[in-house]
């Protein structure tokens, strides 16, 4: 459902988008898990059947449909236009987002040297990613502070010589397990003297540079989501050129914030996929099963979690499509209110949604045979992931307060 009428071409995107996840996608994704395998194994190539499903989604026109239209390499969508389509993929986010080429963390990445990055950085970096040869990290959270506060990150970027030291633990590093990454953006202090939002900058790290180890991967509630997974990676004494500096030093925090807007959303667009694969799934299951004499359909509390699920689905989707249209009209920074309502809001209904189809599946919706456990435990990690609900939340009672002073102060003046 969109409130603005999309052009022919958004339009037929979607439906080719939504016959190409929902009939090769999806039932690609026991294979796919299958041809993991098992122990290191699935750490070390990524299954056969993604490449073929990237080369037919390229076919269909349907490769970084995530880049928006002010960058020359994009497909030229708005962020709402791509806010319909995302949702989409999100029905098998192990799968559509990847063949897509508009998966997480690589998006934002690619978002990066998009905006910031020199020519050389592009040539180097973005064209790979855009064309699907490299994945790629993004290395901010640390295990030593509390990293939900970005100005707490102690890693070290010093300058030496002709480029920079870099050392620090970096850990939950989604991508640096795939066997395709080759690069890390990498946040660290440069100035520990400076005002504190611009002690931060931004290298590019290569994955093979000498001094760079990924420890291990990460389980989320035992799920170690391989192959790219989320990692603890140790940068020691790993040397840069000062040329993989990106926009400058002390503007770390602009590049994140540029990042960050953008991808929060795009997480929020494939949660509303999940919740509505979810949503599917108990309506299916509750009218095929009986208990007590009855189908479990028609018993009221059930009744009462299909109303209460479309509902809440479709009040968190008019706050994603709300916060993509003002990133379109005011940009990312001017929108920080929306897109914190849609990164809280979204995480936690989607959440709800699916824990009423794991309790109308019984045993079976926390087990391997649905997708809802596992979607569970990706959307529980979402509301901790680009930074946590109550920092979010917070943001948006300091906006709502200083906007509502602005009116009040405006009208007092007339």
């Amino acid at each position: 459902m969109s409130l603005v009428q999309l052009s022919p071409r958004v339009e037929e995107l979607k439906r080719v988008l939504t016959d190409f996840v929902e009939n090769e996608c999806i039932p690609a994704e026991d294979e796919y898990r299958q041809a993991l395998g098992s122990g290191a194994q699935r750490w070390k190539a990524v299954p056969p059947v993604m490449e073929k499903l990237k080369a037919r989604a390229r076919e269909l026109g349907l490769w970084n449909l995530f880049l928006p239209k002010e960058y020359k390499e994009g497909a030229g969508l708005t962020n709402y236009e791509y806010a319909v389509l995302c949702e989409i993929t999100g029905r098998s986010p192990s799968i559509a987002p990847e063949a897509c080429n508009c998966s997480a963390p690589d998006t934002g990445n690619m978002e990066v040297f998009a905006k910031y990055g020199t020519p050389a950085q592009k040539a180097k970096w973005l064209t790979p990613l855009l064309n699907g040869e490299i994945r790629s990290a993004f290395a901010m959270t640390e295990p030593a502070v509390a990293s939900s506060d970005a100005t707490n990150i102690c890693t070290r970027i010093v300058r030496s010589g002709s480029g920079y030291l870099v050392n620090g633990r970096k850990w939950w590093i989604s991508g640096a397990g795939h066997p395709k990454c080759v690069v890390f953006i990498t946040m660290g202090k440069t100035d520990t003297a400076a005002h504190r939002h611009e002690q931060q900058s931004i290298v590019v790290v290569p994955a093979e540079a000498p001094g760079v180890t990924v420890v291990r991967p990460l389980t989320v509630f035992g799920y170690d989501d391989a192959p790219h997974g989320h990692c603890e990676v140790v940068f020691d004494d790993v040397w840069v050129p000062a040329e993989n500096l990106i926009l400058g030093e002390g503007r770390g925090f602009e590049v994140i914030q540029g990042r960050l807007g953008p991808g929060r959303i795009h997480h929020c667009m494939r949660s509303l996929g999940m919740a509505e694969r979810a949503l599917e799934l108990m309506v299916a299951r509750v009218q095929n099963r009986t208990t007590f004499g009855r189908a479990i359909a028609e018993h009221g509390v059930v009744l009462d979690y299909i109303a209460k699920s479309r509902m809440d689905l479709e009040s968190a989707r008019m706050l994603v499509l709300r916060a993509a249209d003002m990133i379109d009209k005011v940009g990312a920074k001017n929108a920080l209110k929306e897109i914190a309502m849609a990164k809280v809001v979204v995480p936690n209904v989607a959440l709800t949604i699916l824990d009423r189809a794991i309790q109308l599946f019984g045993a079976g919706g926390v087990g391997q045979d649905t997708p809802l456990a596992e979607f569970w435990a990706g959307l529980r990690t979402l509301r901790i992931a680009d930074g946590p609900d109550e920092v979010h939340t917070r943001q948006i009672a300091q906006l709502e307060i200083r906007q509502q002073n602005a009116r009040l102060a405006k009208k007092s003046k007339l």
